[in-house]
């Protein structure tokens, strides 16, 4: 590959090394795909695709099943052009907000430094869009599969291209928040810092201090100012405005990646309704969160809005009113270590025709989401974020698992279920490098027992940075997604609903259609994103069947 040659001249003296490595794959411009087919066409504005939605219909009745197979068409118009996309991060000065920022500079100058073990290249590992692959067809020359990167399926947002900013309640200047996070190395820090002093310090944010840990309020010297929440609103409200305007801006994801809140209240009559939320803003209720007023400010501005934390942000309120205004909503908790592969694990246990009884997952950690998550009360939402992860795969296998009385109600609803257990705990020494242990006890054949234990550690903002990059981009990519419904005779195309549950493959508690099953399993998470953006370009979901391999 070319070596980079987009030196910024800002970098110091010593970092001759920047522009003088390849572009590593991962952050490489796509190379695009065009399809032969009757099932989609190109202008220069759009790709429209058809798609065949294929399901069936189950019916239990008189001791059998009857399956009737079911075919639905649909038409996808993806706008080609990608947005001009500026990524607004609340909670910018913290771990992930300058790691992400640090990483993008990197990438986009392409500096390189030094470690222990030899020059490191900036990338984007970590990243679903940028790192991994999906299969596309094979070469009928050698019958061999052929895989691009997710990230050539459809025009996306190139993250070198993100514009940054946001809001943080610490005014510490980029360059120095950057050092207080203690993630990076130190050599690549050096060289970044200067670019990361002309973003220079977040915009001040709205502080309640009831959501969070009273430990972070050393932090909160960078707020705005008052009680009044409808003045708070509107000035989230004109900063996304500001934001837009000042960059040229064609879109504006919004991405909440602050401190994890306690679970608000959810009270008939205040936060039940869109029209209840706006009025207990305008009243300055105490159960309105923070988080809440940067999605709602999102919301009326027509801005994607992600909430990468645990907390109940999307009060029904909240989604009431993204479907009102038709502007997107994602989340909840970015899906970055323990939970990914509880995701993986515990399916792999459910699917194998074992039974899991009991799930015992233990965490410490030192950084300031340790820090905040040492109190109780978000403590809290963070353990409702992760206990919910095995639901879907336990409803799917009745087998194993006794279902709901009928008329139960609280935990018994959820009918038989594995013990889960959850703890977080707060050791300043070990930073942003997480330890977490799980214990799998299951049954297996007639009455025996099997435990597995794993250990897994990580650095925290390493994984979770490329998930806030994945979101982000997805999310504005589906702003320029619209569908028509051909067997209701619909004509005009119209966007997807406003909850983005595409996004679910990168988060911990996905938010879901109101009376629609969530799905955890990472490999339907996984296949379903793959499927939806294959069809926009007309390609059947999967090919795992290889019926050419398995015939003469």
């Amino acid at each position: 590959m070319a070596p980079a040659t987009n030196s910024s001249g800002l970098n110091t003296p010593e970092s001759e090394l920047e522009g003088f490595v390849p572009v590593h794959p991962t952050a490489a411009r796509p190379v695009p795909i065009a399809v032969q087919s009757e099932s989609v066409s190109y202008s220069d504005e759009h790709i429209v695709s058809k798609f065949s939605n294929r399901g069936s219909e189950a019916v239990f009745a008189n001791g059998q099943y009857s399956v009737k197979p079911t075919v639905k068409p649909f038409e996808f118009q993806t706008t080609r052009k990608v947005s001009k996309t500026g990524l607004m991060m609340v909670g910018m000065g913290g771990n992930n907000g300058t790691t992400l920022s640090a990483t993008i500079i990197a990438n986009r100058h392409g500096i390189s430094w030094r470690t222990k073990s030899g020059i490191q290249q900036p990338n984007y590992i970590g990243s679903v869009l940028r790192a991994s692959t999906v299969s596309i067809g094979t070469d009928p020359s050698t019958g061999k599969e052929v895989y691009v990167p997710i990230s050539s399926i459809l025009p996306m947002v190139h993250p070198n291209d993100l514009v940054l900013g946001g809001w943080d309640i610490s005014g510490l200047p980029m360059d120095k928040a950057m050092e207080r996070a203690q993630v990076l190395d130190w050599d690549l820090q050096r060289q970044v810092a200067p670019h990361m002093a002309e973003i220079g310090k977040p915009l001040p944010s709205i502080y309640y201090p009831d959501f969070i840990a009273a430990n972070q309020e050393a932090r909160a010297d960078n707020v705005v100012p008052g009680t009044d929440k409808q003045v708070h609103l509107e000035h989230l409200r004109a900063d996304i405005r500001t934001f837009k305007e000042k960059h040229a801006l064609d879109r504006v994801i919004v991405f909440w990646t602050a401190n994890t809140e306690r679970y608000s209240d959810i009270i008939p009559g205040v936060n039940d309704t869109a029209d209840n939320l706006l009025a207990a803003i305008k009243s300055s209720h105490s159960e309105v969160s923070p988080s809440t007023l940067f999605a709602v400010a999102a919301i009326l501005e027509g801005e994607p809005f992600v909430n990468g934390a645990p907390q109940n942000t999307f009060v029904p309120g909240v989604i009431q009113l993204a479907e009102r205004h038709h502007s997107f909503i994602g989340g909840d908790d970015l899906k970055s270590g323990q939970t990914k592969l509880k995701s993986v694990f515990a399916e792999f246990l459910v699917n194998a025709g074992i039974k899991p009884l009991s799930i015992a997952s233990y965490n410490h950690l030192g950084n300031n989401d340790g820090h905040n998550l040492s109190a109780e009360p978000q403590f809290k939402s963070k353990e409702i974020s992760k206990s919910s992860v095995v639901d879907d795969m336990v409803n799917a296998n009745r087998l194993l698992y006794k279902p709901p009385a009928e008329g139960a109600t609280g935990k018994a609803a959820k009918g038989e279920h594995p013990d889960h257990i959850v703890v977080i705990k707060y050791v300043p020494a070990v930073g942003d490098s997480k330890r977490a242990i799980d214990e799998y006890y299951s049954e297996i054949l007639m009455g025996g027992r099997s435990t597995i234990n794993i250990f897994n550690e990580c650095e925290d903002s390493l994984l979770a940075t490329p998930l806030i990059l994945d979101l982000s981009i997805l999310a504005e990519l589906l702003t320029r997604v619209k569908y028509r419904d051909v067997s209701a005779g619909q004509t005009e195309f119209k966007p997807l609903y406003p909850i983005l549950s595409l996004l679910s493959y990168m988060l911990k508690a996905p938010l879901v259609k109101p009376g629609t099953d969530v799905v955890n399993s990472l490999s339907r998470q996984r296949n379903a994103l793959e499927a939806f953006l294959k069809a926009c370009i007309g390609l059947e979901g999967s090919g795992d069947l290889l019926l050419e391999t398995r015939i003469w």
